[in-house]
Order: structure tokens, then sequence, then C-alpha cells
């Protein structure tokens, strides 16, 4: 079973130190300061030590991918679309043993993990594709003899700041296109998961990745993350994380005209309006929400239902929830994982423990799961009789919470539905092709999905409105907006 294999794994694997990787070579931290890394549902459980890095360290970093940029740029196309795709199949042939990591210290069950590590090499596949789509145009000249072109060429050096809900996909997300195109790459991954970090750069150079093209540095926000984004050698900066920290990079980005990508916080959600199969809209929606224990961006955080179909989806709701099996991610009947750590599950309880305060029914979970162990499991949660003024109704709570709010119409369904700060996806539940174009029309969402939960694909553009996201969209095609530059080319021909 792949869940005693993880626990083998993990005993002959923990507790080594790690270093950064700067110029093709693994570096110790300049510093010399180390922080341990404890396995999230076992968190007595030291996975290893990494570097808190420094300055020094990043400033390293990005020398070498300055350094390494001049023949990166220049590589052909096929050349890199190659290793990338030998990246990929490294990736695929890892995927347990990734998966393990993952699950190790990010906390979220196995068949998760291994699902992230799948999406991972679709995503690296589809990049190494855009080395070929790297495409300008040729258009009409207003005059005769003269030849009218755009041509696009690599940014630069890229700062790719990755968050801890997905430390194997998004790194992959942002190295990836980034290669593909012909820019070089300073990962910072989230101190609170590097170790996903550390096996991509292996077997990014066991592709065959050119020294300095790619390169590490762990360390804390202050430590890395601000001397990364303050370097004037960084041409673009890709960051996935909180809102109030992407607006601060950007403000900061933005004295030196650098560039971003900034995929920000999300509170998504789920219209329900008139739709009959209630059993499978309660199904999308609760798998939607509780994926990753409720930790990620596209969560599905609010359901908003007509007044008439309210109690029979509450039902069905609860009914659906309290089959989630929360436990660690080895336990082989588990599909719910625990929070991060203490830090995090004490945010989402303050949230419950608001949302009682300010009048909302607590219809199922709040309380602490599995306390005789040290994981912070949290039974999934459910508030109905929830308004637009309380908290649990416009700020992002990042855990397995999922509030109702009741609406008397399409119309008041999609107002409330806007009635925050964010705009990142949104679900459309309806059996009428008018309501689905208008609603599609009506919300400030930057991905609706219509029928089905918020899962996107490996291809299409990915990214929100509002203060969900600011730059070009990530995955799709849309990535040859923030990784290269425009040149207009004008060409007299002779005589």
């Amino acid at each position: 079973m792949k869940t005693n294999a993880m626990r083998k794994w993990i005993e002959v694997n923990a507790g080594k130190r790690y270093g950064n990787f700067i110029g093709g070579a693994w570096r110790d931290a300049s510093n010399g300061q180390y922080y341990a890394l404890y396995e999230c549902a076992l968190p007595d459980n030291k996975l290893g030590e990494f570097p808190d890095s420094g300055k020094d360290d990043t400033d390293a970093a990005v020398q070498a991918a300055h350094e390494a940029f001049k023949g990166w740029s220049r590589t052909s196309g096929a050349a890199r679309a190659e290793m990338l795709f030998r990246f990929a199949d490294l990736l695929l042939e890892n995927r347990e043993q990734l998966a393990y990591t993952l699950s190790a210290e990010q906390g979220k069950v196995l068949n998760e993990s291994l699902g992230e590590v799948k999406r991972a090499v679709d995503e690296a596949r589809f990049a190494a594709g855009e080395a070929a789509r790297m495409n300008g145009e040729t258009l009409p000249s207003a005059m005769p003899g003269i030849r009218c072109e755009t041509r696009r060429y690599p940014l630069g050096v890229i700062a790719a700041i990755a968050p801890w809900n997905f430390p194997v996909v998004t790194p992959v997300r942002k190295i990836a296109p980034a290669l593909a195109y012909g820019c070089t790459v300073v990962l910072k991954p989230a101190s609170a998961t590097p170790w996903s970090s550390v096996r991509i750069m292996e077997l990014l150079q066991q592709a065959g990745v050119p020294n300095g093209v790619v390169n590490l540095v762990i360390g804390s926000g202050s430590g890395v993350g601000d001397p990364l984004v303050a370097n004037p050698l960084i041409s673009g900066i890709s960051f996935t994380g909180s809102t109030g920290l992407g607006i601060r990079i950007n403000v900061a980005a933005a004295a030196r005209l650098t560039r971003t990508q900034l995929e920000l916080g999300g509170k998504n959600a789920a219209l329900v309006l008139d739709y009959a199969d209630l059993d499978s809209a309660a199904s999308q929606i609760v798998s939607a929400a509780f994926t990753c224990t409720g930790q990620r961006c596209t969560a599905i955080s609010r359901v908003i239902v007509l007044k008439d179909q309210a109690n029979d989806l509450i039902r069905l709701l609860i009914e659906k929830m309290r089959s989630i099996r929360v436990g660690p991610a080895w336990e082989e009947a588990a599909k719910m994982g625990p929070l991060i750590n203490k830090g995090q599950y004490e945010i989402v309880k303050s949230y419950i423990e608001a949302g009682v305060r300010e009048g909302a029914v607590l219809a199922l979970g709040g309380e602490r799961m599995r306390a005789e162990e040290p994981g912070y499991y949290l039974a999934p949660t459910l508030f109905t009789g929830v308004t637009r003024e309380m908290r649990i109704a416009r700020e992002e709570i990042f855990g397995p919470v999922l509030t109702v709010m009741e609406a008397g119409s399409p119309g008041e369904a999609a107002e409330l539905a806007n009635a925050t700060e964010y705009g990142l996806a949104a679900c459309i539940f309806t059996d009428g092709l008018r309501t689905a174009g208008s609603m599609t029309e009506a919300l400030d969402s930057g991905m609706i999905h219509v029928n089905h939960g918020t899962a996107s694909q490996p291809h299409l553009p990915f990214g929100g409105v509002k203060n969900s996201g600011f730059g070009p969209f990530s995955i799709g095609h849309s990535n040859q907006e923030f990784f290269t530059g425009l040149k207009v080319v004008y060409t007299k021909s002779g005589g």
C-alpha cells in the first residue's frame, strides 16, 4: 500500500540538511543559519534542516541567473522544449516520492498529492510546447516598401515566489514557462514547504538544464523575498500568495517599473440557480470547498442559493460533508488532511468564532478532530443564515469552512457574489442557458465554471480580477504576455 510506503520512505529520507541551489551547485547558507522543518501531521517529526538565507545568498542567485540568461536566451526553442519534456518525464517517474515529500510537509492526503504532481507534469508539458509558440505578427504597412512585424524576446531574470499550499505545481507553473520562453529563474519557495522545491531542482538538473538557469534560495520573506524583489537585475516577479503581500510586492516593483504577475486571494462563490440535480451540485461544491483542507485560492467558500432550493441543498451539503474522513496522508481512507500548522488552525478557528458571534448558524463542524493526535485537524464546517456583512462572507478564511447565503433572484445572487474585494473564480449551477449566459456576464471573476466545481485545466489561462490578481494570467498562452517583451520592426526593402 502506498500509505505504508510513504511512512517507510519518510523514515529513510527525513533528517537531512539541505542548501541553496545557486549556479548549478548546492551551497550552504552564507550566514550559517538553518531552521528545522517538521512534518505537518506529526509536528514532532523532523523532516530536515533548511537554510534561513539572507541578502548575500539571494544576490548570488540573481547574479547566477543573470549570467546564465546570456546563453539560455539564445538557446533554440527546440532545445529548451526538449529539456522541459525530459523534466516532465522525470516528474512523472518520481511521482510517488514527490507526493510523499509534499504530503509530509504540507499535510494534504496522498491522493491529492499524487494528483498535484500529475498536474505539474501536464503543465510542464504544455509549457514545453510554448517554446515553439513564441509568436509575433506580420502586419500590413501603411507605406509602400516597408515590412512591419512584431517579435517576442525573453524578458530576463524572473523572481518566482511560491506559496505553501501547492509546493510542487506552483513552482513548476512558474519555472516551466519561464524556461520555455528563454528566461532564467530564482525560486523562493514558502519557508513552510521547501522540501519539494529541493527535489524539483534535482530533477531540473537531471533533465540537463544548464547551470544558473534555475536557482533556489530558501528563507523567510524578509530575508529572501524582500532583497529578491528589490534586486535591479530582476526583470519580472511572478508571485502567488496573499493579497496584502502581493500589493506590497507590486508597490516595490512599480518603483522600478518591474513587471509583475500576481495570483492572489479568493472568496469564491457557487451560485445555485434553479438547478434540478442538487445532489450533483452539492457533490461538486463539497469537493471544491474541502480539497486541500480548503487551503487553496480557488476553493469554494460561499454558496449562494435561491430560497426555494436552500433547504434541500443544505441537507445535501451536510450529508456529503459528514462523509469526509479526516486524517493524515498515510491513512488509506482519509479524504481531508490537517491544516498546515497551529498558526493556520488558530486563524480558521477565529473565523468560526466570529461567525457564531455575528449571528450565523453553525450547522455542522467547527470543532477540532483527532485531538489526541498532534496534527491540527478541523472538522468540515458549514454556516447557514449568513449575511453579506459578516466577516465569514467577505474575508478569505483559507480553511475548511463553507457558508450559505440565500437570494431571492438570480440578480440578487450575482450582487451577493460580487460583494467582496475578490474576483478569482465562481461556479454557476443552472439548467437555463439564458441564466448561464447572463450570470457569466454579471460575475466579477477571472474564471467562471458552469455546472461544475472550480477545477481548472493545464492549458487554459488562470487568474483573477479585483484583489485576486494583477498582470497576465498564468498557465496558458497568456503567459507570453508576462515572460516576453515585444519589439516592433520596420524593414525597408533595398533600392
